[in-house]
């Protein structure tokens, strides 16, 4: 059971890799705004936060970034979840080995 889940974690890492990449690619393309800009604005708007700094203006921009939205916070909220629930569980196995001693 433990590969699975180390398989079914680096296949979420991966998809939020790739999915902050991908967004970084289309603005930068889409928008012409710097890597740097472009990255900030995609992890910026996969938080949720929003700062409203950097704004799509393009047609295809404005429909990509609805689908980012709701495609990218889905697979960030999963990795963060899985992320600390595999924290957790190494932290409980960490206090079970230490009371079997």
């Amino acid at each position: 059971m433990q590969t699975i889940d180390k398989h079914v974690y680096k296949l979420i890492v991966m998809l939020a890799i790739l999915t902050i990449t991908s967004g970084t690619i289309v603005y930068h393309i889409a928008e012409h705004w710097s890597w740097l800009n472009s990255y900030y604005f995609s992890v910026v708007t996969l938080s949720t936060v929003g700062y409203g700094d950097f704004v799509p203006t393009t047609p295809f921009a404005k429909i990509f970034t609805t689908l980012y939205i709701f495609v990218g916070v889905g697979i960030l909220t999963t990795f963060i979840t899985v992320t600390m629930k595999r924290r957790g569980a190494k932290m409980i196995e960490k206090r079970e080995i230490k009371t079997k001693d």
